[in-house]
């Protein structure tokens, strides 16, 4: 597998926010989001085998992780043994994806957390994939201006969604637009920040 990195943090997202968490960063993206934050994860990562993978993880012997990018899903078949195998240890399991491709194959092992990108990103996902999101599952909106906020506001309205929602602005923008547009339209979401970028932690 191509891996950027692996490593422990917080977990600084999501419905496990604050978790303590091991990270595996794989690398390669479909996609060049204006605002990405990890950019590094673009290229072309280390090779390395299911293996050597297992072992560095079992080093910390975690029980809760987070598979992340770039975008995982382009390795999707290796992604499914790795699964598999940190799922038979009993490790919960999230996966972050850029809403672009099917995910449907990995949710026996993990929940997904896609991320819906909105207009200021300059990239497209693809929001039919929101039907395959389950109660385990979350979704995320990175937002950073009232477009952004009304885009999301749009597709909730188009595609149910059964996974808890969130609104997460785009880190250094002004938070303040972002929860007035919030409580102005009562939207059934949960407004959170990056507590890694907060506290300074990776």
């Amino acid at each position: 597998m191509k891996i950027q990195e692996i490593f422990t943090s917080l977990q600084g997202e999501g419905k496990n926010q604050g978790k303590p968490c091991l990270f595996i960063r794989l690398a390669g993206c479909n996609l060049h989001c204006r605002w990405c934050d990890t950019p590094t994860s673009q290229g072309a990562g280390m090779e390395m085998s299911l293996d050597a993978i297992l072992e560095q993880v079992w080093r910390t012997n975690p029980s809760y992780v987070c598979i992340t990018g770039g975008e995982p899903l382009l390795q999707v078949d290796e992604l499914e043994r790795l699964l598999a195998s940190l799922h038979k240890r009993g490790a919960v399991i999230d996966i972050e994806t850029n809403g672009t491709l099917d995910f449907s194959r990995l949710q026996p092992y993990a929940s997904i957390c896609m991320d819906v990108k909105c207009p200021s990103s300059g990239e497209v996902s693809h929001p039919a994939l929101l039907a395959k999101i389950r109660h385990e599952d979350s979704v995320k909106f990175v937002v950073s201006n009232e477009a952004d906020c009304r885009y999301a506001q749009d597709i909730m309205k188009t595609h149910p969604i059964k996974g808890e929602v969130f609104f997460s602005p785009v880190f250094g923008t002004d938070y303040a637009p972002v929860v007035k547009f919030v409580l102005t339209n009562n939207l059934p979401v949960r407004f959170q920040v990056q507590l890694h970028k907060i506290l300074g932690v990776q």
